[in-house]
């Protein structure tokens, strides 16, 4: 099940550019195979909400649609369903009335898999159970002619395996879908071990003529979105299960500070706690329980008490009427220090310095290791791996990752319990003189956005170079199918490759399990990024 979201209704889609492009043929130029051509039919089986979009991106695209469902009625149901969503398009003013007339007219529903027979292209989205899709194709096999790609909307199957009794296993491709599918741009089309290249290619036209935005990947448990994303979870997870934060200001850093849509707490209560720790579970156990993708029993134990989010109206946070959101943890006015030490480049955090000059506060620079060195003696480093209680005889404070400094709103710090109160107040100060609320978490290595975006990094990196997906297209997925705020790979090399490396080395050091160690494509590009700056 993919992990995004949407505030809009799944029928709130402009129909226009799709169905005013120019007639799809089966070619294109230089012989390459093209899209499915906007004459020929397209089939969904199955129709829950993932096949009735489907359906609906396909029929605004200009195909005859033809919807089949085993349960009887279904089909019919699924239909006129559609037929509203289009009525509401022409209503908001996203189709004209002839367009809608036209979509109608293109649109059936099939009492029998027989009715598929002329279909160029099937595109599956029923239930999650590898012998159940295995059957439906080996019947449709028996019944579309032997152009027809076939193509399963799974999120957590083998590609591979639901292709691998079929008689013709390269026609048949994965076309992952992020619902709601007339909304949300991504698909990723996924090549099994036996996908004709000639087939992802066609699958990969197809969607993009529809308007999409495809990437393409390998079959690999989770693909691109669903494997990389793991770690948004799991590391504030961890952070929650260690106590250095609670759900709300964990949500906070990461929305406010990292600059992501939501907090990994309010949104898995909004996918559901059983769908998400299902993923997480299946990617783990695919992996060989590979301790990077280790599911969290926090979450287990919320899902066997039957607190699965909103729609059992109690998850991580309540949805009952009337109950009051926890809010994060917010520390109190403080005053900001006069003046302060900049020793060093601060690296990521550099853009801070000016922000601070253009609070009034002056800024000194010395040379040093990268840090800021506050008049009460505190030191205050960007998280890095390491812990303020690694440093008993000095008062080392680190303060957390951002995506831009300038727009974050709030700014994380972490300390030892035993930190001087004057030196935190003058560093919850000095944030505070830039307008930003601040948030004060436990000493926990690595903090909650640059462990977070490390670990984003490490996966990102080693499924490009796995071959699972090319780089820009593992960016391309996660900013459009979970709205990150930049591709991890991007952000790494914002951050510094070297950086990041060293700092998953640090908790690799203080976690030694193997869930942090960084994989070997980041360590080769930290000495290829040291090598360069060097010349």
């Amino acid at each position: 099940m993919s992990a995004n979201v949407t505030v809009r209704g799944s029928d709130d889609v402009t129909a226009s550019e799709p169905a005013a492009a120019v007639e799809a043929t089966e070619a294109v130029a230089g012989g390459a195979p093209g899209p499915v051509g906007r004459d020929r039919t397209v089939a969904v089986v199955g129709t829950g909400t993932m096949g009735q979009g489907i359906a609906q991106v396909a029929l605004v695209a200009g195909h005859p649609v033809r919807l089949y469902d085993s349960a009887p009625g279904r089909a019919e149901e699924a239909v006129a369903a559609l037929t509203a969503r289009l009525d509401r398009l022409v209503e908001k003013g996203r189709l004209d009335a002839t367009a809608r007339e036209a979509a109608v007219g293109r649109l059936h529903a099939a009492q029998d898999l027989a009715e598929l027979a002329d279909a160029a292209l099937v595109v599956e989205a029923i239930v999650e159970l590898l012998p159940v899709k295995q059957q439906l194709f080996a019947d449709l096999e028996k019944v579309v002619g032997d152009d027809a790609v076939l193509a399963t909307n799974t999120s957590s199957l083998s590609v591979t395996a639901i292709a691998g009794g079929l008689r013709l296993p390269g026609r048949f491709v994965g076309l992952h879908f992020f619902n709601p599918a007339p909304l949300l741009p991504l698909v990723e089309v996924v090549s099994g071990f036996a996908t004709d290249p000639d087939v992802a290619t066609r699958a990969y036209e197809t969607v993009k003529g529809w308007g999409k935005t495809p990437v393409r990947c390998a079959d690999t448990p989770g693909f691109i979105v669903n494997r990389v994303a793991r770690p948004f979870y799991a590391e504030a997870l961890r952070i929650f299960e260690e106590g250095a934060a609670d759900p709300a200001t964990i949500d906070a850093a990461l929305r406010e500070c990292g600059g992501f849509k939501m907090g990994p707490f309010e949104l898995t209560d909004l996918i559901g706690q059983d769908v998400n720790e299902a993923v997480t579970r299946s990617v783990w156990e695919s992996f060989h329980q590979d301790p990077k993708f280790t599911p969290s029993l926090a979450q287990r134990r919320l899902v066997e008490s039957g607190r699965l989010g909103r729609k059992t109206g109690q998850g991580w946070f309540s949805y009952a009427e009337g109950a009051e959101r926890p809010v994060p943890h917010t520390a109190a006015p403080a005053d900001a220090p006069a003046k302060i030490v900049v020793r060093g480049d601060l690296g990521p955090a550099e853009p801070l310095v000016e922000l601070f000059e253009a609070a009034g506060i002056t800024v000194r620079r010395k040379k040093g290791s990268g840090f800021i060195e506050l008049p009460g003696g505190g030191k205050l480093g960007l998280a890095d791996g390491e812990s303020s209680f690694e440093y008993p005889k000095e008062e080392i404070l680190y303060f957390d990752l951002a995506f831009d400094y300038a727009t974050a709103t709030r700014i994380v710090l972490s300390a030892r319990e035993d930190i001087d109160p004057e030196v935190l107040a003058e560093a919850v100060g000095l944030f505070q003189a830039l307008g930003k609320q601040v948030s004060v978490i436990g000493d926990v290595p690595g903090m909650i956005v640059a462990r977070t975006v490390a670990m984003l990094a490490d996966l990102a990196v080693d499924a490009v170079d796995r071959g699972v997906a090319t780089a820009e297209d593992v960016d391309t997925a996660m900013r459009l199918g979970v709205n990150y705020p930049a591709g991890p790979l991007e952000w790494a090399g914002k951050v510094g490759h070297q950086r990041t490396c060293d700092l998953l080395g640090e908790l690799h050091a203080r976690y030694p399990n193997g869930r942090y160690a960084p994989a070997l494509g980041l360590v080769r590009r930290g000495y290829a990024e040291d090598a360069e700056d060097a010349r």
